[in-house]
């Protein structure tokens, strides 16, 4: 048989109370082409400027067959069918119904029927399946370039485009007043974010750092990028390389495999507390399309004091209030004595009727927050780098470490709005809760002058990631599940915070473990120098795990025994998020609750308070790769451990070259000449 995509329009015909009795009608052929597609009757019209809403199923013969269904109309049919040939038939339920605005709207379920009788299937609302030959722009955003489009399975292929983007980043002190109080920062290229990094799905990334602070080592982390047979590449001090010590430089290269929004920050202690953060976009396809790619928002908490005395409190006293946070690096801050207001807010514009692509980092010390934008709703179309079956939500709740690609349409009405980003209080607290008039702004074309007086909806203070059954990975990617088992040896517990003598303070400090340890790494003895030098035994201080078989699934139950979440952040892969709940996890009561088929993939979940989360991912990456909570203080308190991956091929996959022994020889001598500033915590 020949197949065909066929494109279906409900008749727009008046709004009407009742649900008219199914209309069954069968066609043939339908001509493709949307711009010259009209149907034989006067009951259908399409309009390409209009907004479409549309589902896609898959028959077993025929491929993927489209149907459309608009929304600047009012519809009253209950059903309309189609097949390609006499044996299938696809129908589809519309459900009209008015919003308390006015609003007109269909709910719609798509029906697959084969044979005679039909039988009713269920299908679920996904976007159409993009051509070989689509480009991407405003309306087909699933495609990307050549072969390469949404579908494409990144684990597996992701374009050589030959193309190698460049960047310069100096590490250095400064003074900043980023919400209008001034204070010593330390920033990339003395700016609060650092540089915007951006490259296109399968470039070449090459950025050369140079160290100008005056008293204090650095590395760069490139957050949530696989690093694939290039662990040297990582950016962990202590881990994958020796810190760049003051007055030295080298150079990063890596492969962007995958596409969508990250950052980049210091791994050398808390440092990047301090303004060491800086956003990147690797531009690629996206799951639902939109008009205007407005850049990533990067939220985090800021303390007017610097990151080194707010952890030494942590360490002390226990975790200090943020003073407020910061969008793209600014913000305003309020007197409290006479109201009058210093510093500048993010103020983005908008156009009615347009969709616009926000890219959302939480590059935060220690808050989780709850980002909003009053009177508007967010398509979610990627958390971390995974691509997603677009969902509406209200509020995209946010853990340090993660991002989120949301598409906004700008629908409401011609005004200013603010956008919040809300601390959740359970998890660090902050003297800006989101609530006053310290926020960004979206201003649209038109609006009147002056700050804006949209009220709030409701935000729970609880910390827990949006529902894992919301984020449907866009590219399946099952678990096996029989190589599934709690045991002893794959339980991580995170532990209460004590009190107790650290290597690097001789009096007690509050320490993190994980899997019973609170790492203490070494700055000068990184653990792939180790392995150069063919050391393969390790400190308990190191916490390392080997993981030594080949492309095998490896699963773990974090289990947290302390009322404090943990955004639990891996380096190197992105694992599949098999589950999360409270209490104790229990294989006999939970295993049931646990999705095998297609798990959400990211590289950072939250770990509840008093609960759990189920991970899995494959040793398919050979290398050291740190699993750390990222708050500052708990990873700095000891929060971490190596997954040392498939040792025995970790030197001949990479590529380690002079710079690596140039760069720990540099450190060693700054460390032999007794530097100002002594190491102060893990190192991480």
């Amino acid at each position: 048989m020949i197949c065909k995509q066929i494109f279906l329009l409900p008749a727009l015909l008046s709004l009407t109370a009742a649900i008219a009795t199914p209309n069954y009608r069968k066609y043939h052929e339908v001509n493709a082409n949307l711009e010259d597609h009209r149907h034989p009757t006067e009951d259908y019209e399409f309009g390409l400027d209009k907004d479409i809403v549309y589902e896609t199923v898959t028959d077993k013969d025929c491929g993927i067959i489209t149907i459309f269904v608009t929304e600047y109309a009012p519809i009253s049919t209950s059903s309309l069918d189609s097949g390609s040939d006499a044996n299938v038939w696809y129908q589809t339920e519309i459900k009209p119904s008015v919003t308390g605005s006015g609003a007109k709207t269909a709910a719609f379920t798509t029906y697959i029927h084969h044979g005679s009788p039909p039988v009713s299937t269920r299908v679920s609302s996904i976007r159409p399946k993009p051509t070989v030959d689509c480009q991407n722009g405003p309306r087909e955003r699933a495609c990307w370039k050549s072969n390469y489009t949404i579908d494409t399975d990144c684990k597996k292929e992701w374009p050589h485009t030959g193309a190698v983007v460049e960047y310069w980043l100096t590490v250095e002190n400064g003074t900043l007043a980023p919400d209008g109080f001034e204070r010593q920062v330390i920033t990339f290229n003395g700016t609060i974010p650092g540089p915007l990094i951006t490259a296109n799905w399968g470039d070449t990334i090459r950025v050369h750092v140079k160290n100008n602070l005056l008293n204090n080592g650095t590395s760069v982390h490139w957050h949530g990028f696989r690093q694939l047979n290039t662990n040297d590449q990582d950016g962990t001090n202590g881990i994958t390389e020796c810190p760049l010590a003051p007055g030295q430089s080298k150079t990063y290269e890596f492969v962007a495999t995958t596409y969508g929004t990250s950052w980049y920050h210091s791994h050398f202690s808390s440092q990047y507390g301090d303004g060491t953060v800086g956003p990147i976009v690797i531009h690629g396809p996206a799951s639902a399309d939109y008009d205007e790619d407005l850049g990533p928002i990067l939220v985090q908490d800021w303390y007017h004091k610097t990151v080194f005395e707010t952890e030494h409190y942590a360490q002390h006293v226990g975790p200090p209030k943020a003073n407020n946070y910061l969008l793209n690096g600014i913000n305003t801050a309020v007197d409290s004595k006479n109201g009058s207001s210093t510093g500048s807010r993010l103020t983005l514009k908008f156009q009615k009727g347009k969709k616009y692509l926000l890219r959302l980092i939480n590059g935060s010390t220690d808050n989780h927050f709850k980002i909003g934008l009053d009177g508007h709703n967010f398509t979610v179309i990627a958390a971390d780098f995974s691509p997603l079956e677009p969902f509406e939500t209200d509020v995209i709740p946010i853990g340090v470490g993660q991002r989120y690609d949301v598409i906004v349409k700008a629908n409401a009405d011609v005004n200013n709005y603010w956008f919040r980003a809300v601390n959740s209080q359970q998890c660090g607290v902050n003297d800006n809760t989101g609530f006053k008039n310290a926020n960004g702004i979206i201003s649209y074309e038109g609006a009147p002058a002056g700050l804006p007086v949209s009220s709030p909806r409701t935000y729970a203070a609880e910390c827990h990631d949006i529902p894992a059954t919301d984020l449907v990975p866009i590219v399946s990617y099952p678990v096996d599940q029989p190589g599934f088992s709690v045991a002893a040896e794959n339980t991580l517990a995170v532990g209460r915070p004590s009190k107790a003598i650290a290597s690097y303070n001789a009096e007690p400090v509050f320490v993190w473990s994980l899997d019973g340890v609170a790492i203490d790494i070494s700055w000068e003895d990184p653990t792939l120098l180790k392995l150069q030098n063919g050391i393969s035994d390790f400190t308990p201080a190191e916490n390392v795990i080997k993981l030594n078989s080949v492309n095998a699934w490896t699963y773990w139950i974090v289990q947290n025994q302390f009322q404090i979440a943990h955004p639990m952040h891996l380096h190197g892969h992105d694992f599949s998020l098999l589950g999360q709940g409270p209490g104790i996890f229990s294989a006999e009561n939970n295993t049931v609750e646990l999705n095998f088929n297609n798990p959400t993939r990211r590289d950072t979940a939250m770990l509840i308070e008093n609960g759990w989360t189920a991970i899995a991912f494959k040793t398919d990456n050979p290398g050291a790769w740190l699993f750390h909570c990222h708050i500052g203080w708990h990873v700095g308190g000891g929060l971490s451990l190596q997954f040392l991956e498939r040792e025995s091929e970790i030197l001949s996959t990479l590529r380690i070259g002079s710079d690596f022994k140039n760069t720990c020889d540099s450190w060693q001598s700054y460390i032999d000449a007794g530097p100002f500033y002594q190491k102060h915590d893990s190192g991480l």
